[in-house]
């Protein structure tokens, strides 16, 4: 226990900041689940390291003898597919080209060449006629009018209509197979075209085994006789000193005695020609595998053991953290919470205050309209001219309390949206036209990269003129004289971004953090603080959102997205 308290204490170094390695409860939890993970991973490995430990050596041998077998068939494959390829080949010319056409020297040289260009281990081509006499000769050796008549091989073609033949040495006393294909004149007289085959490819195909140092593999003929060279047992056409295993076509495996040792074989039959391929290892080189298991198997047994650890350790400090991000997640909840709550209580004392006050304005406006029209009966007097214009401003007080007054209940979410088809690019000229006078008088330059064609979208005019007014009048008051506003818009996939920024006095953290509060400002001796916080209702009430990032002495800027169509969000 008190190494793995140093040990944890050491990756804990590595794995948890300072700050939170205080938290006394998270280290607690981050322990358990250590210990958890060890006993859910450390345990069962052990057990199934005791396990292959008794069992492997079987599984090995098993694993051994079908990885060869695999590979055995697979060089087969290799071997049938080349000798059926060339089979192909002879047969597409005796097919093609008439027994006049090959009877042409020159002509049968031509095919010769042609066919030697496409297929490896060609070596000559020859037009045997029914009586087994050579009638056309293309090659290097002088063949012309040999008498095959007697041969095996050109009986068995006049018998099956193909024939592939094992290695033999034949007239060129240099081992080499035969393919002959059999046909038919015009005339109805058989003859055969006969194409000799080089073995080389055969030991190259087997080189492409790749197999293990001390294994032997090599192809035999179903007498015995040896088609490629062997390692253990001598040259091609030499004979093997054991019986051979009765062979399936998919192959086995046996163990064959010899003067050298105990053997292992992996063979497999071919159909045509009939051959065997065997791959022969000796019995010791799996018993050396196995001892040399152990060791590897002790070894890997102790470094998964580290590797769990290493991975429990930095898997529950990951665990850990975003535990730590999610309670600090869940923090920010809870103050979005309380602070959509403090904007739910504001909206209705808004809402209460509004529709208090519109009463008495109500009554106000229409005791000066009763008064105007009093007054327009009375003679013209220089009294009755300056009571109309004490009527006029109390008229226009009492409108401009309205225009108050539909500010709060639009806070307050009394009023509904008044949905139309907008282009932002125009609401946003719209407004900068109010504020002309104030950029002109105090040189401030906006510059506008306001995208074309920019998507229409679907929302309310007048509130959209509200926001982008209220945060451009912001944006006015933090910079100073000559200044710079910029902003931008562009479409989206679900609707339209527009960017409004400057290079002001920026705002700090904990300002951002209250921006969007009602009746919180950092205006001294001016503002009410319900701009940007009415700005915030209105944009979630039509269905998109705003942010804002600042930093002191370099500006802000207001990202406001909106959707095509209007989905009020809730805050």
């Amino acid at each position: 226990m008190v190494a793995l308290s140093r040990l944890s204490k050491f990756f804990g170094k590595y794995f948890i900041p300072k700050e939170e390695g205080g938290l006394r409860r998270y280290n607690v939890l981050r322990f358990k689940m250590i210990g958890l993970f060890g006993m859910v991973a450390l345990v069962p490995l052990c057990l199934m390291a005791l396990i292959n430990f008794h069992i492997y050596k079987t599984s090995l041998e098993k694993e051994q003898r079908l990885s060869t077998l695999s590979l055995v068939n697979k060089t087969k494959y290799s071997f049938e597919l080349y000798l059926n390829e060339r089979l192909s080949a002879v047969s597409f010319i005796a097919a093609t080209h008439s027994i006049e056409e090959l009877s042409d020297t020159q002509n049968l040289r031509k095919i010769f060449h042609k066919a030697k260009e496409e297929f490896e281990g060609l070596v000559d081509l020859g037009l045997i006629n029914s009586e087994g006499r050579q009638v056309a000769y293309a090659g290097p050796y002088n063949l012309l009018g040999n008498d095959y008549s007697e041969h095996d091989w050109f009986n068995e073609t006049r018998v099956r209509g193909t024939y592939i033949s094992s290695v033999f040495l034949g007239y060129r006393k240099l081992p080499h197979i035969a393919i002959a294909v059999e046909s038919v004149s015009a005339d109805g007289e058989p003859w055969v075209l006969r194409a000799t085959i080089a073995t080389e490819p055969f030991s190259k195909l087997i080189s492409f085994m790749n197999l293990a140092p001390g294994v032997d593999a090599f192809l035999l003929n179903k007498n015995k006789v040896l088609q490629t060279e062997s390692r253990l047992f001598g040259p091609v056409l030499g004979t093997v000193p054991f019986e051979l295993p009765h062979a399936a076509y998919r192959g086995g495996n046996s163990v064959i005695t010899t003067e050298q040792g105990n053997f292992s074989a992996t063979y497999v039959n071919f159909m045509q020609p009939e051959f065997i391929l065997m791959a022969m290892r000796p019995d010791t080189q799996g018993n050396g595998a196995w001892f040399s298991l152990r060791s590897d198997l002790l070894a890997v047994l102790i470094g998964g053991a580290v590797l769990i650890t290493l991975v429990a350790f930095g898997l529950t400090n990951v665990l850990i953290r975003q535990l730590m991000m999610a309670d600090e997640c869940r923090a920010n909840i809870m103050k979005e919470i309380e602070h959509t709550q403090k904007l739910s209580s504001i909206g209705r004392l808004a809402a209460g205050v509004a529709h208090e006050i519109n009463n008495p304005l109500a009554v106000i406006k229409e005791k000066s309209g009763l008064m105007n029209d009093i007054l327009a009966r009375a003679p013209e007097t220089e009294l009755t001219g300056m009571l109309n214009r004490q009527i006029g401003g109390i008229t226009s007080s009492v409108e401009r309390c309205s225009v108050i007054t539909h500010r709060l209940l639009g806070f307050a979410r009394k009023v509904e949206p008044k949905k139309e088809w907008l282009d932002i690019n125009e609401v946003v000229r719209e407004v900068l036209e109010f504020l002309e006078k104030e950029l002109t008088k105090r040189s401030i330059s906006i510059n506008l990269m306001l995208q074309e064609a920019l998507s229409e979208i679907e929302s309310d005019k007048g509130q959209l003129q509200q926001v982008f007014l209220n945060i451009v009048s912001n944006s006015l008051e933090a910079v100073e004289e000559g200044g710079v506003i910029y902003i931008e818009s562009k479409t989206m996939e679900d609707g339209v971004k527009v960017i409004i920024g400057d290079n002001g006095c920026g705002m700090s953290e904990e300002t951002m953090d209250r921006i969007f509060e009602p009746f919180f400002t950092t205006k001294r001796n001016a503002g009410n603080g319900l701009g940007l916080a009415i700005s915030y209702g209105i944009i979630r009430k039509l269905g998109g959102d705003i942010s804002v990032t600042s930093n002191v002495g370099t500006g802000s800027v207001f990202t406001i997205t909106l959707p095509f169509s209007m989905e009020p969000k809730k805050a």
